[in-house]
């Protein structure tokens, strides 16, 4: 499995310091493992997260030409997917953690880098054509707004694109998930990070997200056109895409 660093990681339910407090002590965690963080991310999935991307990058060939977000870029694997794929286009990675766009910095130079906060992005109305997000949506403390978030920045027919860890339903997947979560993640991220403390809370953070059915229902009710996903990798992953049409 992999783990992206998300851009705002809150308690949805905590009062506004307190949640003030968690989003940078989880900024700092981020900081702190970019360093061993691409090295991590393929030990942890074996190399399969390489093809999740690419399917991702695959789901936005028909997005109108334009300007590309990286929504929650970590250390810029998917930015720099997306600019092979897309040379003509302005591509630009966003994430809360500086430490972790600079360590990715050099995979896509031609890319502009913005720290910013998911649920509150510094783009105009309208700014992209289309919107890739790996392995984020899960952490932001309020799912919703960042769909709206998403959804505002998107140009009339924008695409967006989620690769993430939802909430598996089948019985084998949920086991699997669960074995990984608990034993696998954080020993295997600790280790080799030096880091335990970390590589638990990513794991932590797996637990009791949306489905793939139920996200792709809050991506319905929140405006989005066209949604559809489908599983990869037996279900361990999976990608949703949508569209945006404005009136």
């Amino acid at each position: 499995m992999t783990t992206e660093a998300p851009i705002a990681s809150v308690d949805a339910r905590a009062g506004a310091g307190e949640a003030d407090m968690h989003a940078r002590s989880v900024r700092a965690m981020f900081d702190r493992i970019a360093p061993t963080y691409d090295r991590l991310n393929r030990v942890l999935s074996a190399g399969i997260d390489v093809a999740w991307r690419r399917r991702a990058v695959a789901a936005i060939e028909r997005a109108p030409r334009g300007k590309i977000l990286d929504l929650c870029a970590g250390t810029m694997d998917l930015t720099a997917m997306i600019a092979r794929a897309r040379p003509e286009a302005h591509v630009v990675a966003a994430d809360f953690a500086p430490q972790m766009l600079a360590a990715g910095a050099s995979k896509a130079p031609r890319a502009e880098t913005v720290v910013a906060d998911a649920l509150d992005l510094p783009f105009p109305d309208g700014e992209f054509t289309a919107v890739l997000c790996a392995f984020g949506v899960r952490n932001l403390a309020d799912t919703a707004r960042g769909v709206r978030e998403v959804k505002r920045v998107l140009a009339n027919g924008g695409v967006f694109v989620t690769l993430e860890f939802f909430r598996p339903t089948t019985l084998a997947t949920r086991a699997f998930h669960a074995a990984y979560a608990r034993g696998v993640l954080p020993a295997v991220g600790g280790f080799v990070s030096g880091d335990r403390v970390a590589y638990g809370y990513l794991a932590a953070s797996m637990k009791g997200f949306l489905s793939r059915s139920e996200y792709e229902a809050l991506l319905v009710r929140e405006g989005f056109a066209g949604v559809n996903g489908a599983d990869l990798t037996l279900g361990v992953a999976s990608v949703v895409r949508a569209e945006v049409v404005k009136a």
